[in-house]
């Protein structure tokens, strides 16, 4: 699916803005039939949760609604025309006036409809968007509903970040010719210094197909003809961590003597090879060493709406601090935060929403008796299948992305359990027929150890998540540090695959000092990611490290979290604590390079 662009055969109309809103508790059966009858008005993008006073839209639990009159423009009247919805968490149904156009399971990943049949040039319609954030053992991510004594539908997940519902993510209408291209895919290689580019176009009828590559001036360095083929670039310039360098190829659908171009779509995309050799990661041929942070999409009031001022702020915080990449914890991120970070040289690990199968966690924290992660009667089939459907739609939509070099299939499963194998086993296959050019990987808890652990010969890369000197020796650096490095060499010795720290941290509220290794100060964040540094330091396959989080962030209702989570570095209004300037000399002294500890 590619993304809504303005070129010179199509047009796109932001819809963003103030819509109307309403729970289903506060409307009719019918919310889309006529005009949504409410007082209220939301803005897209953005999370309801946290925009109204009233606790019983922040808790509601089902359907909400968006409406808005949108006007198609007057020269679209030989074109088809297009409504995309970019997010809608987690559920979300489309419909033009009174006709449903559109259904789609996912929160995270985008969908659209061809509406041509149901609008009129210069005419107005009715835009109505249903969301709805229920969550079961069958979705991804999951979660349970119950009801309480009160009748009140409730919602519980097992991920440790707010349940954030609503249009996050901006919504268009687009404009494409009657025959039109539909998907471009892009697979780049590095012949000492030529370029390879493969590329397949998909159109939406049998069709005559030219391609053009164009530099970063905009000078034609290579072209073909057909709707698939490859080019080779002589004097390539390759995109680079820290040096982005972006190539873009032009599809042009044209006629039998080739002088009138039908359609034309221009995808960006960045020559640079991605593999795993031994225990190294190597990017362009060359070991890469990933420093960065697990972030989140979340800031005050606009909960995970896109935001492009907060964009460009984290990103220029991540350089300021040397961080080289991130990881899309625990979702797919806007398409504008992928595409931002191709042109600006940061390097991504791209997550799917299966965050969540762990029902250890769950017993863990409520004390409830342990259910089987993997069983019939919670994450099944039915769950295998949905989060088959993520990562078809995650790889589809960033495939693209020379910033993206490896996919994170989940975070934190329950993968010392039975079951897990055979649940997982199937979406690696999956993942590789979908995409055989990137490792593929997934985050371990700490519940699963190298001895105990039944998938990781699966993956390519091992990304580890450790809080020891927090959940594990809190307050003990000493016996932390020794803890982490034996766990390490554990994983390193028996698997002999690269190793990713993908998360380690410590809560830490700003502005709270002691002399002493502290919880919850400054100086024991700075402190704990020392210890933990020197660990990694010490451990050959350790090949990147991403602090738990970038920025505080907001949680679910829990007396372990005061505000939501305080393991970022930086405030969640993005002012640095003091690990942040420890994390800033670090990383800008290693520059992208394994650090020179013992045993490296």
């Amino acid at each position: 699916m590619l993304k809504p662009r303005s070129t010179a055969t199509r047009e796109l109309v932001n819809l963003d803005g103030l819509w109307r809103f309403a729970t289903a508790t506060a409307v009719g059966e019918r919310p889309w039939a006529g005009p949504l009858d409410t007082p209220l008005e939301a803005a897209v993008p953005a999370s309801y949760n946290d925009l109204f006073t009233d606790s019983a839209i922040r808790d509601h639990v089902g359907w909400v609604w968006y409406q808005r009159l949108v006007r198609v423009p007057r020269g679209w009247s030989e074109d088809r025309v297009i409504v995309r919805v970019d997010a809608a968490t987690h559920q979300g149904q489309v419909y033009v006036d009174d006709s449903l156009v559109a259904e789609h399971v996912g929160g995270y990943t985008p969908f659209e409809a061809d509406i041509t049949q149901y609008v009129s040039a210069g005419q107005e319609f009715r835009l109505t968007i249903g969301v709805n954030n229920e969550l079961t053992n069958t979705t991804i991510p999951p979660g349970r509903i119950t009801v309480t004594q009160d009748g009140c539908r409730k919602q519980t997940y097992l991920h440790d970040f707010y349940n954030y519902a609503g249009l996050a993510r901006s919504v268009w209408l687009y404009s494409v010719p009657s025959v039109c291209i539909e998907d471009i895919s892009i697979v780049t290689g590095l012949d000492g210094t030529s370029g390879t580019v493969e590329y397949e176009v998909e159109t939406s009828a049998p069709a005559t197909v030219r391609v053009r590559v164009l530099d970063a001036s905009g000078a034609e360095v290579a072209a073909s003809e057909g709707t698939s083929g490859s080019v080779r670039l002589e004097d390539v310039t390759p995109w680079r961590p820290g040096a982005a360098y972006l190539y873009e190829l032009v599809a042009e659908i044209v006629d039998g003597d080739g002088e009138t171009v039908g359609d034309t779509y221009a995808q960006p995309f960045g020559v640079r090879t991605v593999e795993v050799r031994g225990t190294q990661f190597l990017i362009n041929g060359e070991p890469f060493y990933f420093t960065g942070f697990g972030k989140h999409e979340d800031t005050a009031v606009r909960g995970k709406g896109h935001d492009d001022a907060y964009l460009v702020h984290d990103f220029q915080l991540m350089e300021w601090t040397g961080a080289n990449s991130f990881r899309t914890s625990h979702y797919p991120y806007a398409e504008e935060v992928m595409d931002f970070a191709d042109r600006h040289g940061i390097v991504v690990i791209d997550e799917t929403a299966a965050v969540g199968l762990n029902l250890a966690v769950e017993a863990g924290l409520t004390g409830a008796p342990q259910r089987p992660t993997f069983s019939p009667d919670t994450f099944n089939d039915e769950t295998r299948a949905a989060h088959a459907q993520a990562i078809r739609e995650l790889i589809t939509r960033d495939k693209n992305h020379p910033s993206v070099v490896m996919w994170c299939i989940a975070n934190e499963p329950s993968s010392n359990e039975e079951g897990a194998r055979e649940y997982f086993e199937p979406l690696v296959e999956l993942t590789r027929k979908l995409d055989p050019t990137r490792p593929v990987t997934y985050a371990a808890v700490m519940f699963a150890t190298s001895d105990n652990d039944r998938i990781a010969e699966l993956f390519d890369v091992l990304c580890i998540n450790r809080y020891y000197g927090w959940y594990i020796a809190t307050g003990d650096l000493a016996t932390a540090e020794t803890y982490m490095e034996g766990d390490l060499r554990g994983w390193a010795e028996k698997f002999g695959k690269p190793l990713i720290m993908s998360e380690y941290g410590a809560d830490t509220m700003p502005g709270l000092h002691s002399v002493w290794d502290q919880p919850w100060t400054e100086e024991y964040q700075a402190a704990y990611l020392a210890a933990s540094h020197r660990a990694f330091d010490r451990i050959e396959a350790v090949v990147g490290e991403h602090v738990w989080n970038f920025a505080d962030f907001q949680t679910s209702h829990g007396i372990h979290r005061v505000d939501g989570n305080k393991k970022g570095v930086f405030t969640r209004d993005r002012r640095p604590k003091t690990a942040a300037h420890s994390l800033r000399q670090r990383w800008r002294e290693l520059g992208g390079r394994k650090p020179s500890g013992e045993g490296s």
